[in-house]
Formats: C-alpha cells, structure tokens, sequence
C-alpha cells in the first residue's frame, strides 16, 4: 500500500487541476454565452427602432411632404444602420466603435426628424403619430437598458477571466477581454438646446 501513496497522491492532485480547469472553463463560458445573448439584445432593440422608422417617415411625409431632404436623410441613415452588423463571436472596440457611430448617425438623423415636426401642429396633434413617436421613444429607452445590460454581462465574463488564477487559465483557453458598448465622444457635454 504504501509503494501506491505516491501515485494515489498525483491522481488526487491531477484530478483537482482538471477539475479546476473544468469549472473555469465552464463558467467562462457560460459568463460568454450570456453576454454574446446580451449583444443580440442590444442588436434586437435597434432592429424595433429601425422597423419603427419606415411608418414613422410614412405619417410624416403625408404632412411634410416637402421636407424631402429630412426625409431621405432619416431613410439613407436607416439603412446604413441595418446594413451594419457586428459578429457576435468577434465584438472588438473598433468594430463596436463603427457599429456605434453608424447608430449615432440614425440618431442624428431622427432628432432633425422630430424638430421637423415641431413645425407642423396638425402632424403632432395625429394619432398615429403620437403613437409612433411614443413607440420611439419607449425603443430608445430600451436601447439604452439592452446595453447597460450587455456591459454588465461583459463586466462579469471580464472580472472572472482576468482575475487571478484564472487569468491563468483564461490564455489556456483562448477567453479573451470582451469589447464594452461606451458613450459617444461629445456625450459628456449638455447639448445647446436653441429655438
């Protein structure tokens, strides 16, 4: 018995590592997974609001019709936010920059919209246009919970792969730091509000 101890001691200790080497790499996956569900949230609700856009500029253009150039501004920056996607399994910061600065570009594109309207007292007083305006503005608001929740679902996979030990193990097996969604240059300043 005692010429096994020392390989009954390896086999304990080697069972250990690989037990260890499971659990991080299960959770680490997991921790992945939820914020790989967490982007698609995001990218969910930017569809809605680009769904939303077409009957938006539809109910406008019936009272507006020649405020063409807001128009086609809204409609060219609609498609340029549907035509740009990010791979989830390949969320980089310079990736999520463009995909953010694309959104932003839409975003533009509906204020100049919506103080176009201001404009046109029938067009805020019709029905359908107060419902869609109010859809927008509920999408925008879950735009904002979809990433705040996406980069808590990063934060967590990141504290957990680079912490230590399991940074350790994080390199092993290729978990690498995620890319957060950050507020756009500029967005730390009161915007100049002027009528």
């Amino acid at each position: 018995m005692k010429r096994f101890l020392p390989w009954i001691i390896v086999a304990i200790v080697v069972f250990g590592i690989y037990s260890w080497g499971k659990g991080f790499n299960n959770t680490a996956v997991e921790y992945e997974a939820n914020a790989k569900t967490a982007w698609s949230n995001v990218e969910s609700a930017y569809q809605r609001r680009a769904d939303l856009i077409p009957n938006l500029v539809a109910t406008v253009k019936g009272y507006a019709a020649h405020e063409k150039e807001t128009l086609e501004g809204v409609i060219n920056a609609r498609a340029q936010a549907t035509k740009t996607t990010i791979d989830v399994n390949d969320l980089t910061p310079e990736k999520m920059a463009q995909f953010q600065q694309v959104q932003q570009g839409l975003s533009g594109a509906l204020s100049r919209l919506l103080v176009t309207v201001e404009r046109y007292p029938d067009l805020k007083a019709d029905k359908s246009f107060q419902e869609l305006q109010s859809q927008l503005e509920g999408t925008e608001n879950r735009i904002n919970v979809e990433r705040n929740r996406y980069n808590d679902a990063v934060n967590t996979y990141d504290i957990y792969t680079t912490k230590f030990p399991g940074k350790l193990l994080a390199g092993l097996f290729g978990f690498e730091e995620m890319a957060r969604f950050k507020s756009a240059s500029g967005s730390e300043n009161a915007p100049k509000v002027e009528f």
